[in-house]
């Protein structure tokens, strides 16, 4: 068995009626089960990140509700020398507006989140998350940044049109992590869903085709002032199998729960252990590794199926999205790096697969909010 933690396999609420975490929410399931409660104002947090991903470009939405105001973010990536990088942050005071589900925005199901503007100008941004047959429809309309270079009227319209599809029967993780009764998460995370669409810049056109790859991080808690994690995702094909890689750390530790996943080929394997995260906090861009605690490497030839790790894994960035603020209520210190993912992993069944150049992120963040 790969975890200790308790398989809920029937629909639950996340709260009690006074609020506090329901003790029968504890646990991880293959499919999404919790409906998310939360009554009242104060410390709560929820939000909706997609990211999108292709050999050459991504695309990363993000709907946010932290009680007292919001954050809409669309961001764009392309690789390379010379391609763009860019994001637009729409800042809602207050949260005004903002109506985040008990689940998850899109699902079947579950009512749709429509934020900003039809016609954004100016810093503001429109975002869509839509229900649609077999999966979510993404949309999203805002203006490319300005800068104090830039005269009236050079800002480019950004347009997102994505499909994330859920193929039948493709699992995903959902988790509760409870630092106490009255401070937890429950978050449902996504890998490997194929994706295809179109985000236009201008009169350009990036495509999302068959190596495009939809990511989902849903959360819904009431959270400490203060948070330190990590997290990596990767999604794509490897070794002859439709892999993705869901990791957390730090943030975790203590609760009796992890975030730790490996999806193959649309199963779920769940890792109950806290994995090692080692990288330089002063050089982000240099190689992280990521793996099982204590356990053998794969190539040592005295190891046995049994003591070889779930996780063996070096990620290589190629990019850092960086961020630093600080504007009282909200701290925030976080590099996500993106990059490859070269190794090995080990899921539920015994089967160990090489990691070839898997595309996703890893990232440090430091939040006071």
């Amino acid at each position: 068995m790969a975890t200790h933690e308790r398989e809920i396999t029937q629909p639950v609420d996340l709260c009690l009626p006074d609020g506090r975490l329901n003790p029968a929410a504890r646990g991880w399931s293959r499919q999404p089960m919790h409906r998310a409660n939360i009554r009242g104002w104060g410390r709560t947090k929820r939000w909706e990140y997609w990211c999108v991903t292709t050999p050459t470009h991504l695309v990363a939405l993000t709907v946010s509700d932290l009680d007292f105001l919001a954050l809409h973010t669309v961001y764009v990536l392309e690789y390379g020398t010379g391609g763009r990088d860019f994001e637009c942050t729409a800042i809602v005071p207050g949260g005004r507006g903002v109506h985040l589900p008990e689940t998850i925005a899109g699902a079947s199901g579950s009512p749709a989140v429509v934020v900003g503007p039809r016609r954004p100008t100016g810093g503001k941004v429109r975002i869509e998350i839509r229900e649609e047959n077999g999966g979510t429809r993404l949309r999203a309309r805002c203006l490319t940044p300005s800068s104090p270079k830039e005269t009236r009227g050079t800002r480019e319209t950004v347009e997102v049109d994505l499909f994330a599809a859920l193929p039948a029967g493709h699992e995903t993780l959902s988790v509760v992590v409870p630092w106490s009764e009255r401070r937890f998460q429950y978050t449902s995370k996504h890998t490997a869903r194929p994706a295809s669409g179109t985000v236009r810049i201008g009169d350009r056109v990036l495509e999302f085709g068959e190596d495009a790859w939809a990511v989902l991080d849903h959360g819904r808690g009431r959270w400490p002032r203060s948070v330190d994690w990590n997290w990596g995702a990767a999604s794509g094909r490897t070794d002859g199998h439709t892999v993705g890689l869901q990791f957390g750390g730090r943030w975790t530790r203590g609760t009796g729960a992890t975030e730790n996943a490996l999806c193959v080929d649309g199963r779920l394997t769940k890792i109950g252990e806290e994995l090692e995260w080692h990288w330089s906090p002063d050089d982000c861009m240099a190689p992280w590794t990521i793996g099982s605690a204590g356990a053998r490497p794969v190539a040592d030839p005295t190891s046995t199926a049994d003591d070889r790790p779930l996780v063996d894994l070096t990620f290589t960035p190629f990019h850092n999205r960086s961020a630093r603020t600080d504007v009282g209520l909200i701290a925030n210190r976080s590099d996500q790096c993106f990059g490859h993912y070269t190794g090995r992993i080990r899921d539920d069944k015994g089967r160990e697969i090489v990691v070839d150049r898997l595309l996703g992120w890893a990232e440090d963040v430091h939040m006071r909010w």
